[in-house]
């Protein structure tokens, strides 16, 4: 039997030297098809709806079917990594998707799309939760985890342009479908390597018995917060509709914060919001998202309506933040966590976004790419290469091995919420401002670029805000024993 073969029979500490970056590795090929999913999908839209005859309100539900199970199951799926082994729950996970993603693929009706897509969505939120939870418990020693964290929050951010990429080059050459098939070859591929290499747990929650109240409860409260965030704007938000799935989603997560109170074995301890990081890295993670979809979403249809763009060269122009980002996170962040703590490098991350979020503020109708665009890219860039990792690190630094998938459920679900409420808000001013400087004589163009930029602006007042909110964050301790430098004044 091969070391490899015996590592992965055993646990997380089993996995010693090169065999645990190659785990790294095989984790962000397996969350890199669920972030690139996000965008990818977007690009198809069009041609989706053209072949399958889809109206313009039940296009929506491509997106939306998989946006609430993927929201839904991020906590369940983290608690049931913890309760019953971090491996066995990945490959499921994976499995999953891959398959309906062979299902997506060859869709001939818009039922069977919408159907697979939700199932997709629930592969997706478990590979999405798993994964991270896995890169804790394999990486303990604090500099080799502020490294591996540095690459795996490269996927996060990076994913997204590759999506766009990619799908407008597969979506050009060939079909719609290929945004789907193309999972097939990377998923077997990530199967078969995770076998090899994943460490077989069994789980290490001593109490295995799951809360089934709360985990219906909390799902629940989840999908419907999802369903009326991300339908909105659409559907009026004083409407009927979108007050009562809000106020249905508040009651379902009281309900589900009094069944923890009393449970025996509850899905989430509460106690673990006593923790100040957990408590401020969530929040924080929220408006980072919430900024942070806001300004891909937005400023790419800046490029695509106002400047002409096509899906292709939309996503070569968000190359130069990709590579920022790639190179900060790879061979920056880790150094600079673990020179200064996970405090300074995560303010000044979000200082920057903010900072190119201001740029975009004075985006002109007529904008030359290198000289009103490109530099916003940098400070995007520079931002993100450097926030993704203290911000993960302080979300799942302080919790013990048995909670981390847990913990991996809560910042995932912190995430994908932020996100829907920034960009439901941001679309929102965006919409007001334009039809505001229409009605006051404003030409089309110029009225949709006013409307971006008070949304640019109301973005950057989230990572603002979010950057205030890290100087809340309590100083770790680096390997060598002394207290890392406390630069927040």
């Amino acid at each position: 039997m091969t070391t490899t073969q015996t590592a992965a029979r055993q646990g997380p500490e089993a996995l010693v030297g090169r065999t645990r970056w190659l785990a790294l590795y095989v984790l962000c090929f397996g969350d890199l098809l669920i972030v690139l999913d996000s965008t990818i999908v977007n690009v198809a839209l069009p041609s989706i709806q053209a072949d399958l005859g889809f109206s313009e309100s039940s296009l929506a539900w491509v997106v939306n079917a998989y946006l609430l199970t993927f929201g839904g199951f991020l906590l369940l799926g983290g608690r049931l990594s913890d309760l019953f082994g971090r491996r066995r729950l990945f490959l499921f996970g994976l499995a999953l998707f891959t398959l309906t993603s062979l299902a997506c693929g060859t869709a001939g009706s818009q039922e069977f799309l919408v159907v697979a897509r939700a199932v997709q969505g629930f592969g997706g939120a478990i590979v999405s939760v798993v994964a991270l939870s896995l890169i804790m418990t394999i990486f303990v020693e604090p500099a080799e985890r502020a490294k591996a964290m540095g690459i795996f929050g490269f996927v996060l951010s990076g994913g997204g342009t590759a999506g766009v990429l990619l799908g407008g080059v597969l979506t050009d050459l060939f079909t719609w479908h290929w945004i789907f098939l193309v999972n097939l070859p990377i998923g077997i591929a990530v199967f078969a390597a995770c076998l090899k290499l994943l460490p077989d747990d069994r789980g290490d929650a001593e109490d295995r018995n799951l809360d089934v109240g709360g985990a219906v409860t909390v799902t629940a409260a989840v999908m419907l917060a999802t369903y009326a965030l991300v339908n909105g704007n659409e559907n009026g938000w004083t409407s009927g509709e979108t007050l009562g799935l809000l106020a249905g989603a508040a009651v379902l997560f009281a309900t589900f914060i009094a069944i923890e109170a009393r449970s025996a074995s509850p899905l989430i301890p509460l106690g673990l919001f006593r923790k100040r990081n957990i408590r401020v890295a969530n929040l924080v993670g929220a408006l980072m998202a919430a900024a942070m979809f806001g300004w891909f979403f937005l400023l790419a249809l800046y490029l695509q309506r106002v400047l002409g763009y096509s899906p292709l060269e939309v996503g070569l122009a968000f190359l130069p933040t990709t590579l920022i980002m790639g190179f900060e996170s790879i061979a920056l962040s880790d150094r600079l966590v673990m020179r200064f703590g996970i405090k300074p490098p995560l303010v000044i991350g979000l200082t920057f976004f903010a900072l190119g979020l201001l740029w975009f503020t004075q985006a002109p109708v007529e904008a030359d790419f290198v000289a009103d665009v490109l530099p916003g890219m940098v400070l995007m860039g520079i931002g993100g290469g450097i926030t993704f990792n203290p911000l993960l690190l302080a979300a799942m630094g302080d919790v013990e091995p048995t909670d981390s998938g847990l913990a991996s459920g809560i910042v995932n679900t912190a995430f994908m919420m932020g996100g829907a409420l920034g960009l439901a808000v941001l679309v929102a001013a965006a919409d007001s401002r334009t039809e505001t400087l229409r009605d006051g004589g404003d030409g089309p163009l110029a009225a949709l670029t006013g409307g971006y930029h008070t949304a640019f602006a109301v973005a950057a007042a989230f990572a603002a805000v979010g950057a205030l909110l890290g100087l809340l964050l309590r100083p770790v301790t680096p390997p060598s024993g002394e207290p890392a430098p406390d630069v927040s004044g």
